[in-house]
């Protein structure tokens, strides 16, 4: 399925002469497939965790933020993909939009698949995420090592988990968002909110 495609629900759901989230084009896939992890202070309080699959951003609803703590499961809702360029994305989403509030970049990078069968032999990475269970190593400025995000057994698609995988690597725990720095300006939420209220003035 090609990106513009599988971006249908992206875009219907916004107004982008109101919104400067990006509308998204045809995708320059990389040599190194991306993710991002953003705080989005919307109706709650929660990150979005992105990983690059083909030519576009597969997207979940993380509403206690990844952790480096193998302890620590961390339900993980999917939502609409989204386009590569939106892993820059930081700014305020006006009221009224889909997702309205402030967006910071908390951490970005590349990832590594590393999803494979039980005899070791390697899995195509969406193949994987369709299967329900996929693992990646991320190698990012906050999050490092190896992660999984594995479909809830029995349940559908509303409803995974994202674990860190073994030892080390990252950050040892989520931060409070409020006072959480972007990877991207080092800015808070509150001043890319402070920001944004002040071009407009």
């Amino acid at each position: 399925m090609g990106g513009s495609d599988r971006l249908r629900e992206y875009r219907g759901k916004r107004d982008f002469g109101r919104t400067r989230e990006p509308e998204g084009r045809p995708g320059d896939e990389g040599e190194r497939p991306r993710f991002v992890v953003q705080i989005h202070d919307a109706s709650t309080l929660h990150f979005d965790f992105r990983l690059q699959v083909d030519d576009v951003l597969k997207s979940w609803s993380v509403p206690k933020g990844p952790s480096a703590d193998p302890r620590d499961k961390r339900l993980a809702v999917p939502t609409e993909d989204h386009p590569l360029e939106y892993e820059e994305f930081e700014g305020v989403i006006p009221r009224g939009e889909y997702g309205g509030g402030t967006v910071i970049v908390w951490d970005h990078g590349t990832y590594e698949p590393l999803s494979h069968d039980r005899r070791g032999r390697p899995v195509d990475f969406a193949e994987s995420l369709e299967r329900g269970h996929a693992t990646f190593r991320l190698s990012g400025a906050k999050l490092r090592g190896e992660y999984a995000l594995t479909r809830f057994r029995g349940a559908d698609d509303d409803a995974w988990l994202l674990v860190k995988a073994g030892r080390g690597g990252g950050h040892g725990g989520t931060p409070d968002p409020r006072r959480a720095r972007s990877a991207r300006s080092g800015r808070t939420l509150a001043q890319v909110r402070a920001a944004q209220e002040a071009a407009a003035s």
